[in-house]
């Protein structure tokens, strides 16, 4: 396992972290046991992952849980990051809403607290004046956001700091090139990576969109005829499927599966520091695990780009993988 240096702070972090959504969330993922969830996190322990993301909207709380019984003593060996909701960073509400999320992990602080997406009802000020409260008392060690665009980054930046901006990002959605990497880059903020895979689609388990799960449908990639969809717009469906068979064909071609390719392409760009990975079934953790050591050669890497550009064109500047330009939550 590689480590790199979490933006300004003094966090190393592994290139690969785990995001631990899927152990605490039946209704999205499906069902599992609880060995599930221990097995899976002591792999991860034993790849060499420090990184562990969970928020509090997780299964309403039960994804903290089920992450802090299965770290148990190994806990004080490990980062421990979460979330707080936007409706919930007025000072008094974050405050709870830190100490509810310590009580379900069962430590005494969290080496990274991020506000999940831009709070529109709060001035930033006053969310980041109680962050750095909580973080003077030791329940926090670094602030970071999440979903925070090139606008909201500049404005926080003004109110606080942060070290961190964990971001939508794969070679299926590279909104965030056109304007947040470059911000993050500017404000020396590392970026963490969640849905790298697309919950599955740059796996290949799908060949078109009938076969995708409704609840996994629900991004711009998909026509606004779909079931679950909010974003109004027309989707880029064969477009999408398309570039899924051309990247199936390099990876072949590699001698990869195009998970560890898609996801070796976002360590090789430097505004990354580490790459969310789930699972429930160490298996599924240990497939992604090589692309830690994988090294992708400028050819490979230039085709990869090729090969995503016409769906990165078509998708725009818009980060919100949900949402049209009108209604996005990304700024």
């Amino acid at each position: 396992m590689q480590y790199r240096i979490l933006g300004t702070s003094n966090l190393k972090v592994s290139v690969l972290a785990f995001g631990a959504w899927q152990i605490g969330d039946p209704a999205y993922w499906g069902e599992g046991d609880a060995h599930d969830a221990q097995a899976i996190v002591d792999a991860a322990l034993d790849a060499g992952i420090n990184l562990f993301d969970t928020a509090e909207m997780y299964g309403k709380g039960e994804s903290e849980r089920a992450l802090g019984k299965a770290l148990g003593a190994r806990r004080k060996d490990v980062l421990v990051a979460s979330k707080v909701w936007p409706d919930k960073c007025a000072p008094a509400d974050l405050r709870r809403a830190c100490e509810g999320s310590l009580e379900r992990l069962g430590t005494d602080y969290l080496d990274l607290y991020q506000i999940h997406w831009p709070v529109r009802e709060v001035p930033f000020s006053d969310v980041y004046g109680e962050l750095e409260r909580l973080k003077q008392e030791g329940k926090i060690r670094a602030i970071g956001v999440s979903n925070f665009g090139a606008q909201d980054l500049d404005t926080w930046m003004t109110a606080g700091t942060c070290v961190s901006d964990q971001l939508g990002y794969n070679l299926l959605f590279r909104a965030v090139e056109w304007e947040i990497l470059p911000a993050c880059a500017r404000h020396g903020i590392g970026v963490l990576v969640y849905m790298p895979l697309v919950q599955g689609l740059l796996t290949g388990r799908w060949h078109t969109a009938e076969e995708v799960p409704m609840l996994r449908r629900r991004t711009r990639h998909f026509s606004f005829h779909r079931e679950g969809t909010r974003h109004g717009e027309v989707g880029c469906e064969v477009l999408t499927f398309g570039t899924l068979a051309k990247l199936a064909r390099v990876a072949d071609g590699v001698g990869v599966p195009m998970a560890n390719l898609a996801l070796a392409w976002l360590l090789a760009n430097p505004c990354v520091s580490s790459v969310i990975v789930g699972g429930r079934h160490p298996e599924q953790l240990r497939r992604n695990l090589d692309a830690a050591g994988m090294t992708l050669t400028l050819d490979v890497r230039a085709e990869l780009d090729f090969i995503t550009e016409p769906l990165k064109a078509q998708l725009g500047s818009n980060a919100d993988m949900w949402l049209s330009a009108a209604d996005s939550r990304i700024r």
